[in-house]
């Protein structure tokens, strides 16, 4: 078998058991469902940079240690673009941006449901980023479920966009973009290598700015906010990541974020047990229409590519020879095999 053939003739990981990389991104949307409710209840005892900030430098400690567990290898220097916008969209835009709308005025029921349009702004971007050609019929459903979330935010805001609401648009745009490239460096890796890199390439920018703020901001670090700070820390900007990345470059990115429609169904309830928001007959009319748009995105097809499901192209350290293999880090924990000619 020659080294090319073995180059282009991998199978490609986001077809490998479908229904698994489904079943990944819903644990992630389950995670992640509780990260609005979660900072909302926090918010009076700290301060919301601290919160969107500091959970990244948190979850950078732990990201450090199970890299240097493994001894995982650092990212190349084609990945390091890709990565800066994992680190833009997900470490800071996000976290900082849904904390202060939510330090705006927005209630942890609204902001999630406003946040519901993540999933088509990940389409979107997975079409033009990761070379997926969503079918007719799935940019039907994804259309629909997004303008259920617009009417109902809309609904809500009585006919009105707050500065709440445009902060929480940034919020899910600056998701859109990490998830999309977090998905495509996850075909060349580990999903949770990605994550971890992310939030050990950010930790010198986010340490310090932590220490600042735990300094001048006089926190309150009282039992819950313990529990709300340690959960979006550990669970909403690490752990939730090792299952999303995975899921959708398993099951492709424009299917797998239509999961996530749910999540601000499930948002909603958590937001009802833990912070006892009402939960009246508009909201439970617009869950149930999401719901059946997921279904129906989940029966839709989705085209991908051949090229984009290789994931990014790998290089070697010599002019002109391509890598034994386009994914070593996956070739090292046998999550993909090559197929000779």
């Amino acid at each position: 078998m020659k080294t090319k053939d073995s180059a282009t003739a991998s199978t490609p990981i986001a077809d490998d058991r479908p229904g698994l990389g489904l079943g990944l991104a819903a644990i992630g949307v389950l995670i992640y469902s509780f990260t609005i409710p979660s900072t909302a209840a926090v918010l009076g005892d700290l301060d919301p940079y601290l919160i969107g900030v500091g959970r990244s430098a948190a979850a950078a400690v732990l990201a450090a240690g199970a890299l240097l567990a493994v001894r995982a290898r650092p990212p190349r220097r084609d990945q390091l673009a890709a990565f800066a916008v994992v680190v833009a969209g997900v470490v800071f835009g996000f976290p900082v941006l849904s904390t202060l709308a939510l330090d705006h005025g927005a209630s942890s029921g609204h902001s999630a449901v406003v946040v519901g349009l993540l999933p088509a702004a990940t389409a979107v971007l997975g079409a033009l980023r990761a070379g997926e050609r969503p079918s007719r019929a799935f940019w039907l459903a994804g259309a629909a479920g997004a303008a259920c979330v617009t009417a109902f935010a809309v609904v809500r805001g009585a006919g009105r966009v707050t500065a709440a609401d445009l902060l929480l648009f940034g919020a899910l745009l600056a998701a859109a973009a990490g998830y999309t490239e977090g998905a495509r460096l996850s075909r060349d890796m580990p999903g949770w290598r990605v994550i971890s890199w992310a939030t050990v390439l950010a930790a010198p920018i986010t340490v310090p700015v932590t220490g600042w703020l735990l300094a001048t901001s006089d926190p309150h670090w009282t039992g819950r906010a313990v529990l709300g700070f340690g959960y979006v820390a550990a669970f909403s900007a690490y752990l939730g990541f090792f299952a999303w990345y995975e899921g959708l470059a398993r099951a492709g990115i424009a299917r797998a974020s239509q999961l996530q429609l749910v999540q601000p169904v499930l948002t909603l309830a958590w937001s009802a047990v833990l912070l006892d928001e009402r939960v009246d007959a508009t909201t439970a009319l617009a869950a149930v229409a999401v719901l059946v748009c997921v279904a129906l995105t989940q029966r839709a097809r989705v085209r991908r590519s051949p090229l984009a499901a290789r994931g990014m192209p790998h290089r070697s350290g010599r002019r002109g020879r391509p890598s034994p293999h386009p994914n070593p880090d996956r070739a090292r924990d046998g999550r993909e095999t090559l197929t000779p000619r």
